[in-house]
């Protein structure tokens, strides 16, 4: 079976690629349809091929040039109008972003089978603008894989997706982060850490709760915090709350290497997601692949996966419940082994990327049959 992944903007390098092997490993011939990251380095492509046939000149350009987006757009309406001629010798196309998803919509080549991840749905109070896009791109797919229930019920019940197009496949762990060949040491600023670590990891948003976190740990005792990554926010108001916990709390505010996570969670006791919004998060598939006992807010497709046992849930925006499982972990050096347990047993199999891969290689077979 010939497989095409497309993701334009390259918005999901780590996913893409996992997906991509995985397929590959069972047997289906894989290309990967994308643009150059450049933030840092890709997965390698281990028996799939890739593309980078988007936003070339823009790549060429660098992160740093001026009018970067304009340059962007330019290229973009050419580049998925020529898409139109990469994808005719394939038997299934799978897009995993659109980068401009409502006029995408109306550009998308006329393929066999074509089908979609819901990444991200809608926000959760969506315009009727923001469905309506959501509807023209969805509805043009043969096939919507949602990563949960939750997702899955917003395709039908928000976006109006004909239920029976729509399909929960679960998001992998991203066990490749636990063998990496080049792995780099603890950055200087975590050196030293005596007692449990809390870590919030990923990039800082307003969305990601940093701030409620940092309000639960002044009631924390007996652990620090380390909150790492790009700001995409102003972080000052942060630091100011950090100031008034009783525990050390560490930022590395800055783009954090691949290289450098794995000795970043094997370090850390307690792995947090504090959001107010989220379909999903890779820093969640990450801490299923460490094993990290883990602590997640009760929003989109988080509390199906610590219906697994893998994690404890708790209301967004609430510091006062999320101080309370946070204080019982930090004290409970079992209960986070046992919670780490399940989540090492998640990884190893539903969220494991072979049997990811053999659900999705299902949804293939079961679009093609009517055509053959």
């Amino acid at each position: 079976m010939r497989v095409q992944l497309v993701d334009p903007s390259a918005f999901t390098p780590p996913y893409d690629r996992a997906l991509a092997a995985a397929l590959a490993r069972a047997g289906a011939e894989v290309e990967l349809l994308t643009s150059q990251f450049l933030y840092g380095p890709v997965p390698p492509a281990e028996g799939y091929t890739v593309e980078e046939r988007f936003y070339r000149r823009s790549a060429r350009r660098g992160l740093e040039a001026p009018a970067r987006r304009a340059f962007k757009l330019a290229e973009h309406v050419p580049d998925m109008i020529g898409l139109r001629g990469a994808v005719g010798g394939a038997d299934v196309v799978h897009y995993q972003w659109l980068t401009l998803p409502g006029l995408d919509a109306m550009l998308l080549p006329k393929s066999g089978p074509r089908l979609m991840t819901a990444h991200y749905v809608l926000p959760p109070r969506p315009s009727r603008r923001q469905v309506a896009a959501a509807r023209r791109a969805f509805g043009r797919m043969d096939a919507v894989v949602s990563h949960s229930e939750h997702g899955a019920e917003r395709l039908r019940a928000e976006v109006g997706l004909d239920p029976g197009r729509v399909r929960v496949i679960p998001h992998g762990a991203f066990d490749y982060l636990t063998r990496l060949p080049g792995e780099k040491p603890l950055p200087a600023q975590l050196e030293d850490a005596s007692g449990p670590v809390v870590l919030v990891f990923g990039l800082l948003r307003p969305y990601k709760g940093i701030d409620t976190l940092l309000r639960a740990f002044r009631q924390v005792e007996g652990a620090e915090l380390w909150v790492v990554g790009n700001p995409r926010m102003d972080v000052e108001p942060l630091h100011r709350l950090a100031g008034e916990a009783p525990g050390r709390v560490r930022f590395v505010s800055r783009f954090v290497e691949e290289a450098e996570i794995p000795a970043i969670f094997r370090r850390a006791d307690l792995l947090v997601l504090p959001y107010r919004d989220a379909e999903h998060s890779g820093v969640l598939y990450t801490g299923l692949a460490f094993g990290k006992a883990m602590v997640l807010s009760s929003v989109g497709g988080f509390p199906e996966v610590a219906r697994e046992g893998a994690a404890r849930a708790v209301p967004p925006e609430d510091p006062d419940a999320l101080a309370g499982v946070i204080a019982e972990l930090v004290a409970d050096e079992a209960g986070r082994a046992e919670l780490g347990s399940a989540a090492a047993r998640a990884a190893s199999g539903r969220y494991s990327w072979d049997a990811v891969a053999a659900e999705t290689l299902d949804l293939y077979r079961e679009l093609l049959e009517p055509s053959r």
